[in-house]
């Protein structure tokens, strides 16, 4: 036979391990200085600049 388990409390364990995954989303989306975010678009732009700059369009 199972476990009999509280099906109250194990809908709050859910919702506060969603709630917690959320946090962490928002924590990395939403927690650079304005700094970061700059630097981190910029090495973006780079790097999509160089990897641009190794493509090879066909003209047919």
């Amino acid at each position: 036979m199972g476990e009999v388990i509280n099906l109250r409390l194990a809908r709050k364990a859910k919702a506060r391990a969603e709630a917690d995954r959320k946090a962490e989303e928002n924590r990395t989306k939403f927690g650079q200085t304005k700094a970061a975010r700059k630097l981190n678009t910029a090495e973006k732009k780079r790097a999509d600049k160089a990897h641009d700059a190794g493509r090879i369009d066909k003209e047919e």
